[in-house]
């Protein structure tokens, strides 16, 4: 009785064994027609982008946390002028909708910098919401967008 109560256990698990490698080993194939209509259908842009001045609020509070926690300085963003659109969508439509804006920042230590920035369609946390990708010339000390900060533009 045994036996075969571990033959059972034993021809089920080389059964399951024989399946499992033939899933993995089998050639990958597109997604078929269910598959598609659940989760499968890709990003839907709608070009529906904030203006410009919709940003300053966003820039000014993390140029702030940037400045205070990482390089240990008092500076902030006191004042902008010339805010005005670079470019809308510059590359082919499928890329991610974003609006590319520059102009000048007037920061707490009376200087005058140049801010460029670009809004992204759906570049939130996890995707949600708009974000806000910038870069204040002079004071971009980790050279992210280095040379000048030219690399927040298109």
């Amino acid at each position: 009785m045994r036996d075969l109560k571990s033959m059972k256990t034993l021809s089920l698990g080389a059964a399951l064994g024989a399946l499992l490698a033939a899933i993995t080993l089998s050639p990958a194939q597109a997604a078929n027609p269910l598959e598609l209509n659940f989760w499968l259908s890709g990003p839907k842009y709608d070009g529906r982008v904030a203006p410009c001045e919709s940003a300053l609020s966003t820039i000014t509070s993390q140029f702030h946390e940037k400045e205070s926690m990482y390089w240990n300085s008092t500076l902030t963003i006191t004042a902008y002028g010339n805010i005005h659109e670079v470019a809308f969508r510059p590359w082919q439509s499928d890329n991610m909708p974003r609006r590319f804006c520059s102009g000048n920042a007037q920061t707490s230590d009376g200087a005058t910098r140049i801010v460029n920035f670009s809004i992204i369609e759906d570049g939130g946390f996890s995707g949600y919401g708009q974000g806000v990708d910038w870069c204040v010339t002079g004071l971009d000390r980790n050279w992210a967008y280095n040379p000048g900060c030219r690399s927040a533009l298109p």
